[in-house]
């Protein structure tokens, strides 16, 4: 099958996952996409294919050679982010594009002056939604490169290679995509996961990562009768974020800059909530992120005399960079498949968490690969269809280095 028809089809199906929910998967509409991967898998060829009760997709390409090697692993997620809605995408394909502006629907474009990648996609063939959902592409592109990959090692078995692991998982974009991924149930001794953008760039560092609820209690009393006695809650939530500063936003961030991100907040006079994410390369950086988030709290407190401000952390993912620097070969690998194939190879940190940090950190060595994506998460997303070609032609030169 074509990656366009398989990658088409991938994003028929509604995978979002949630937030909220307490179930694993997140979302039951998921389980449909991973019995569909499932026996596409099992049609291919591959063996030991398994959809477990958590939604993981497992399975086997088997070695063609009697020689022993590690086992190399690819992994790509299957839900769509809550951000936006991944029902019904209609995708539209621009065959070789010329570098002008995209029209998605009657008020919305792909313009390449807000989007200046797209000066380095002219004659690609692209795929873009209608501007009424996200496109899917993270991570079903990532999805339709392995598959392809898979398919062309079992239509050419003179191509030689030892134990190719697989997986497909849920629930990546909530941060609970390998909570309850079997690693020696996977198998391999490293693996890759195929979930960024460019497909020149790959990444063996992320983001530290907390999640941080700031709890504010308040004094509510009428407003005609409030002087000196009121405390109001959201205004103290105003004020701890600006003590925050807007240096480190999002907004105001690139590289390995980290950041705070105020990504919602509710309440009242009486009580409020903000919730905030924090993000950083470094691990000291993060710890004086961490502390300075205290030091505004403690100095509002301080101010109304009482603990006004509460805060509580949660440690979500560490930086894969570590771990991965004890197998160096399995990053120098992937530059060479790149150069192989005709790609200059791009370092760049992953500004936010992947599948591959949560292995990394359980023993599993695990990379990140492009896909060929871009604009994540909303109706601007698109996809270069010419990229995804040439993830395939990666995967396989990569699996045909791991040998060397």
């Amino acid at each position: 099958m074509k990656i366009e028809n398989r990658f088409l089809k991938y994003v028929s199906f509604d995978t979002q996952s949630s937030e909220t929910s307490e179930t694993a998967p997140t979302t039951s509409k998921q389980i449909e996409f991973a019995d569909f991967l499932a026996e596409e898998m099992r049609i291919l060829g591959m063996k030991d294919v398994e959809r477990n009760e958590y939604g993981i997709v497992y399975g086997t390409i088997p070695a063609n050679v009697e020689e022993e090697g590690e086992t190399i692993g690819f992994i790509s997620h299957m839900d769509t982010s809550p951000d936006a809605s991944g029902k019904d995408v209609k995708p539209q394909i621009i065959r070789d594009y010329d570098g002008g502006i995209i029209k998605l629907n009657n008020t919305m474009n792909l313009d390449p002056e807000e989007n200046p990648e797209l000066k380095t996609l002219i004659h690609h063939d692209l795929i873009t939604t209608d501007g009424t959902t996200l496109l899917g592409a993270d991570d079903k592109a990532g999805i339709a490169i392995i598959m392809t990959m898979a398919e062309y090692l079992f239509r050419h078995p003179t191509f030689l290679h030892h134990d190719i692991s697989i997986a497909f998982t849920p629930d990546e974009e909530v941060g609970r995509g390998v909570i309850n991924f079997d690693i020696d149930r996977f198998g391999a001794d490293y693996a890759y996961t195929v979930d960024g953008g460019p497909i020149e760039e790959y990444s063996f560092e992320n983001f530290n990562a907390y999640k941080a609820t700031v709890s504010i209690k308040g004094k509510s009393y009428h407003p005609g009768d409030a002087k000196n006695k009121m405390i109001n809650a959201l205004t103290l939530g105003r004020d701890f974020d600006i003590l925050l500063g807007d240096v480190n936003r999002p907004e105001h961030t690139e590289g390995h800059d980290g950041f705070y991100h105020l990504h919602n907040m509710e309440g009242d006079v009486s009580n409020a909530t903000l919730s905030y994410i924090i993000r950083e390369h470094s691990k000291e950086k993060m710890e004086e992120l961490l502390a300075h988030m205290n030091d505004a709290a403690a100095y509002i407190n301080n101010k109304y005399g009482d603990e006004y401000i509460k805060i509580e952390t949660v440690k979500q993912y560490e930086n894969m960079k570590d771990i991965i620097a004890k197998r160096p070969e399995i990053v120098t690998q992937v530059s060479d498949a790149m150069i192989d194939i005709g790609l200059s190879p791009v370092i760049a940190p992953i500004r936010g968490g992947t599948d591959g940090a949560m292995l990394s950190a359980k023993g599993l060595p695990t990379p990140n690969l492009g896909t060929g994506g871009y604009n994540y998460h909303g109706p601007y997303e698109y996809a270069s269809l010419t990229s995804m070609k040439k993830g395939v032609e990666l995967l396989l030169a990569i699996i045909r280095n791991s040998r060397k």
